[in-house]
């Protein structure tokens, strides 16, 4: 009795330890992790590609290393486009030397014209006239050179023994007129100057440069073309260079323009002068002439 007692608590054991090694939770029990695998993960990452060089140099301007400024504008233009600047330069240049040549020239001829008038109207008689207006200081001064020719006229007709009082001043008057008129026709010439130097620079100046845009753009396309890239970063600096053209045809035009409407003013007003003195001067003569001097 007692050995089957025995027997049954042993087969009772003996079951639920069967029991106990097959339950899931105790079959999955985890592992604990290994160093290598821990380490195995940030392998896995996959690795960012290397920039090319070449890409980089592209999107950063090229030959110009993102540094586009007028004078490396200039120097990778191609030579018809550096022709024209270079001409358009040139012409500014000498407009803006002009500019200076022709502010002295006038301030020079107001302020000896000045002295002029003023020793002029001190005269008493047609040969102290003429003897003012022939004055080493006055000469190639416009208003002396008229005073000039009108008592000159005066005098050959004296010499010539024809008489200009009486019947005969109008005449007399007549021939120093035309004197002064033969005088006052080459006056605008004389101040005008380089005046059609300006006005040749300020009318094509724009288009010359709008020549040089056109050839440099057109250029550029053709590169575009070749290259067979619309980035902006490559085909800008051709363009931008070809706009320079432009520029600096406005450049050397605006104060072209300027200056010659500023002289044309300047000529103008010395020429109204001179009409003045012309009356005032023929005035003097025939005054003179009347009362017999």
């Amino acid at each position: 009795m007692l050995n089957s007692k025995k027997t049954n608590i042993l087969l009772a054991m003996a079951g639920a330890a069967a029991l106990m090694a097959s339950s899931p939770v105790l079959a999955q029990a985890p592992a604990e992790p290994t160093p290598a695998a821990s380490t195995a993960a940030p392998a896995a990452a996959p690795a960012t590609p290397e920039a090319d060089p070449a890409t980089i140099a592209e999107t950063t301007g090229g030959a110009h290393g993102g540094g586009i400024t007028p004078i490396s504008m200039f120097m990778e233009a191609t030579v018809v486009v550096k022709v024209v600047m270079a001409g358009l330069l040139l012409a500014s240049i000498l407009s803006w030397t002009l500019l200076l040549i022709k502010l002295f020239e006038f301030g020079a001829l107001n302020r000896k014209t000045d002295t002029f008038l003023e020793n002029f109207r001190g005269a008493r008689t047609i040969a102290d006239m003429r003897a003012v207006a022939t004055q080493e200081e006055f000469d190639g001064n416009p208003l002396a050179d008229m005073a000039a020719a009108a008592t000159e006229e005066i005098e050959l007709s004296r010499q010539s023994g024809l008489s200009v009082t009486g019947d005969h001043l109008d005449s007399a008057l007549g021939r120093a007129t035309a004197a002064v008129s033969a005088v006052q026709s080459g006056l605008a010439k004389r101040l005008s100057g380089g005046q059609q130097f300006l006005a040749s620079v300020g009318s094509i100046g724009p288009f010359v440069g709008l020549f040089g845009t056109v050839y440099g753009i057109m250029n550029s396309f053709i590169g575009i073309a070749e290259s067979n890239t619309t980035n902006l970063a490559v085909v800008a600096p051709g363009i931008a260079e070809a706009l320079l053209a432009t520029g600096i045809g406005l450049f050397a035009a605006i104060p072209a323009v300027v200056f010659y409407n500023y002289f044309n003013t300047r000529i103008a007003g010395y020429g109204t002068r001179a009409d003045g003195f012309a009356a005032e001067l023929l005035n003097g003569i025939s005054r003179q002439l009347d009362k017999g001097a």
